[in-house]
């Protein structure tokens, strides 16, 4: 047996380290890639406003840029699914085309013709709007169909659909412009639709109430199943970010003032005589309104429904997502079917917006979807991505485009900068995820 000295000196106890403090960033929980995103999107503006004498940053402007990037932005919430679930659709831009012309068609000649509605039916735009979605839905389907139960490549399919619907589109139409549409349908266009003021302080008030409830909802769902959350000062600055910058987007668009040439008309066009000193706003375009309901839905579906789980499920792994029992086959079928109905949704935005159904409309929507959803944090891997990030994605794109056509860029070379902002965002993606071991 060893014994011990009782005189041996003890050496006293390390004192130990306080944990470190978290970081404003890890209190507030916020997503670095999308500050990154939004961060980017602000020196864009900031750059192409200091290089434009203020005009990039103007009401008029971004008004001008908003509904300009809703029709990309709608499609590229469904490119997320396709990029999730490994797969790529090259063909949204020529199946926009060809939604667009049967949509027009539908309205200047098939359903006068055929059901002997005549033009200016209030029907008529509605029905329009449903064989223009029908129709997309269709041919995404049959798209998907081909990836999933025959197996060839949803590039070459795709690649192929490009070729197709694009001339499809043309034969429809007999390469001809169709227009002008129908009033009520151009309303999704934009200018030609806004809410006005009043309508578009309620919506902006009645989106910041419904974004501070799910912050609510959220933290009491962590409560109940004792998750660690923020502390209340984190979601209240959180809260107060969100709905500032609800509020703000409403205050830019509503200061953007009517023209009184436009006014006057208006009133004329009623028969009455636009009082003395008679002013109006704008407001937030329909179009942008059908963009955050699509968003909203889209969300919803990745987040909170069986399918939304399946589709990230197959992207992370399609093995392991067969063995588990998902029909990825069907499922393929179902995701393209969706891209197909947004590519018609964005149809009606783009021949709204033009008034008239044109040859050369959707053409380099491809690159521009495909970009946007990249940009947006939608990993080629598969398995990651977010709806929110493709509609800023799209915005940056769209900001991009808008600042170099104010600056006096030429066409070709804007297209050399968008490809170019394209491959630095995937290598970007590649850093950040290698870094974050995200993927």
């Amino acid at each position: 047996m060893t014994h011990h000295d009782s005189s041996t000196p003890v050496a006293p106890p390390r004192p130990q380290k306080a944990p470190p403090r978290p970081k404003l960033m890890d209190t507030l929980e916020l997503d670095t890639r999308l500050l990154g995103m939004i961060g980017a999107f602000i020196l864009v503006a900031v750059v192409f406003n200091l290089m434009t004498d203020g005009r990039f940053l103007t009401p008029r402007n971004i008004f001008n840029l908003t509904i300009q990037t809703v029709s990309v932005a709608i499609m590229a919430t469904g490119m997320v699914f396709v990029i999730v679930t490994r797969h790529i659709d090259l063909s949204v831009g020529a199946l926009l085309a060809t939604c667009s012309a049967v949509m027009a068609m539908m309205q200047t000649a098939w359903l006068p013709q055929y059901l002997g509605l005549p033009i200016g039916h209030p029907m008529i735009p509605w029905l329009a709007i449903g064989a223009g979605i029908v129709t997309g839905a269709a041919i995404g389907a049959f798209q998907g169909y081909l990836a999933g139960y025959l197996l060839i490549p949803a590039f070459i399919v795709t690649l192929g659909g490009l070729l197709v619907w694009r001339n499809t589109a043309w034969y429809l139409t007999n390469g001809q412009t169709i227009g002008p549409l129908d009033s009520t349908f151009q309303i999704f266009g934009g200018i030609n639709g806004t809410l006005g003021e009043f309508w578009s302080w309620v919506i902006g008030i009645l989106a910041t109430l419904a974004a501070l409830a799910a912050l609510w909802a959220k933290r009491r769902d962590k409560l109940r199943h004792d998750f660690p959350v923020k502390p209340l000062w984190a979601e209240a600055a959180l809260g107060a970010i969100i709905g500032g910058a609800i509020l703000g987007f409403i205050a830019v668009l509503n200061s953007y003032q009517i023209p009184e040439a436009r006014l006057r008309r208006s009133f004329e066009a009623r028969g009455e005589v636009m009082p003395e000193g008679y002013s109006a706003a704008y407001g937030l375009p329909v179009s942008v309104l059908l963009l955050i309901i699509v968003a909203i839905v889209m969300t919803v579906v990745a987040r909170k429904t069986r399918l939304g789980r399946y589709i990230f499920a197959t992207g992370g792994n399609p093995q392991a997502a067969e063995l588990s029992g998902i029909n990825t086959r069907l499922l393929t079928v179902k995701v393209f079917a969706i891209m197909g109905a947004l590519c018609a949704i964005s149809a009606v935005v783009a021949s709204a917006r033009l008034t008239n159904h044109s040859n050369d409309i959707g053409t380099l929507d491809e690159l521009r979807v495909i970009a946007a959803a990249v940009i947006g944090g939608t990993a080629l891997a598969g398995g990651l991505g977010t709806i929110y990030g493709a509609i800023l994605g799209a915005l940056i794109m769209q900001s991009l485009q808008s600042g170099m056509a104010m600056v006096g860029v030429d066409a070709p070379l804007q297209n050399i900068v968008v490809g170019s902002v394209l491959v630095l965002a995937v290598l970007i993606d590649i850093i950040y995820r290698r870094r974050t071991g995200k993927g």
